[in-house]
């Protein structure tokens, strides 16, 4: 199951954004998907929340938008969305198509929550807390 090293990638650049802001929270982390790239949604989502729970994390939400596949006619250069498959160019007929988009596999926001008055010189209990428990063992 991939969705669990996925989830996990997913965590650890929240980890890496939340060590850049001290005394910050993660509240909802948003990537985006392509269709093709073979992520299954279900098993993506149950990997997610297992990897949180008891956590500093616990209650991040995972916003994920998937992308449909999309195509470009080499011969009269419009661009389609791709459905069931099906390559052949809805203008002109042709099967000079090149699949364009649809294995996306990307960050698209982060939204943090910063604290007040945690951002001393020294770092919060809180962020060394956040720190430990953001470290997950792969397995």
């Amino acid at each position: 199951m991939h969705e669990m090293g996925i989830a996990n990638s997913i965590l650890e650049g929240v980890a890496a954004e939340l060590r850049r802001r001290p005394g910050s929270r993660a509240k909802k982390v948003g990537v985006r998907i392509g269709k093709l790239a073979g992520v299954d949604p279900d098993a993506l989502s149950f990997a997610f929340e297992a990897l949180t729970i008891d956590t500093a994390l616990t209650g991040l939400k995972l916003d994920v938008e998937y992308l449909a596949p999309r195509g470009r006619c080499r011969d009269c250069e419009r661009e389609f969305e791709v459905c069931n498959y099906e390559l052949l160019c809805p203008g002109c007929g042709s099967l000079a198509t090149e699949c364009i988009s649809g294995e996306e596999l990307e960050f698209t926001y982060l939204e943090i929550e910063e604290s007040e008055g945690e951002m001393d010189s020294g770092e919060s209990n809180l962020n060394e807390s956040a720190r430990k428990s953001m470290e997950v063992e792969r397995r």
